[in-house]
């Protein structure tokens, strides 16, 4: 697996994620994350006011292949608090 720091723009309020590193598959997947709460974030209203309200409004970079042994999913991220 790869290693993926996704960050947004669209949203720098207070209790606002900016930006996390993701481990899995691909560039797409990376981009389909949200680092929010709830069962499907996508379409939670409260998780749209924490992250960018697409996918596509979310920077993807590559940095480097992941552990073997870690697990996919979100391995830390930057939430601003208010």
């Amino acid at each position: 697996m790869k290693l993926y720091l996704v960050s947004q723009s669209e949203n720098d309020n207070y209790d606002t994620f900016s930006s996390f590193v993701v481990c899995c598959e691909t560039e797409e997947e990376a981009r389909n994350t949200h680092p929010g709460w709830g069962e499907d974030p996508w379409k939670d209203d409260f998780s749209h006011s924490t992250w960018c309200k697409l996918p596509s409004a979310a920077e993807v970079e590559y940095i480097g292949e992941a552990a073997e042994d870690l697990e996919k999913g979100i391995v830390c991220a930057s939430f601003h608090a208010g």
